[in-house]
């Protein structure tokens, strides 16, 4: 950094990235951040649900969170995604280039994507 100026748009290009996991939007994206979820690719999961989310300009509705262990260590990367009034969703064995679809498909347009899911596993 040479300039303030420069500081202030890092500033300004990091900030809604900031606010996405700490906002208050009615769909909640939350990813299992523990030592089992980290070892099997979660941190780049995470990572893409900011990226698309904020690319589909979904940042007021939808808030990107991160959590400890959900239990499930031979299904991680876990995403659970909780919506008012709606059944808790969670995705399994989740890639950024499932959270692509997870975005356009299920947080987007509604539709959970059944395939990702605990119940489609089986």
């Amino acid at each position: 950094m040479k300039s303030l100026a420069e500081l202030q748009a890092i500033k300004d290009r990091m900030k809604s990235k900031i606010v996405l996991r700490e906002g208050t939007g009615e769909i909640r994206v939350v990813v299992g951040m523990a030592t089992c979820g980290i070892a099997a690719g979660a941190r780049p999961v995470l990572n893409a649900f900011v990226e698309e989310i904020n690319a589909a300009n979904l940042y007021e509705k939808v808030t990107v969170s991160q959590t400890g262990c959900i239990g499930f260590c031979q299904l991680e990367p876990i995403v659970e995604v909780f919506e008012a009034g709606k059944e808790k969703i969670t995705y399994i064995k989740m890639t950024p280039d499932k959270v692509k679809e997870v975005v356009e498909k299920h947080l987007k347009g509604g539709n959970v994507v059944t395939e990702y899911t605990v119940a489609g596993a089986n």
